[in-house]
């Protein structure tokens, strides 16, 4: 039996990374982020996740960018209240 994809997690694979891309570009001062392309990364984003869940990507995203912030504050930022993850 064949894997799906390359990896077998493709998908999987690809989210993340957009939501870590997205999230990381969001902390360059605002005159530097390549707003076209987030818009484009966000679209992405929503079109690869289930409905709902681009925010806890992202908040996931920013707890791997940020360890030593406290997650539940991260999930917070996010409309995530119950720290969801």
């Amino acid at each position: 039996m064949s894997k799906k994809g390359i990896t077998g997690h493709d998908e999987w694979v690809v989210t993340e990374a957009l939501a870590t891309a997205l999230v990381a570009l969001e902390q360059l001062p605002s005159k530097h982020q390549p707003r076209a392309h987030m818009d484009d990364i966000r679209k992405l984003l929503t079109a690869g996740c289930d409905p709902g869940a681009v925010t806890l990507h992202l908040a996931q995203a920013k707890c791997r960018l940020f360890p030593d912030t406290d997650p539940l504050t991260i999930y917070q930022q996010y409309g995530l209240g119950d720290g969801q993850g």
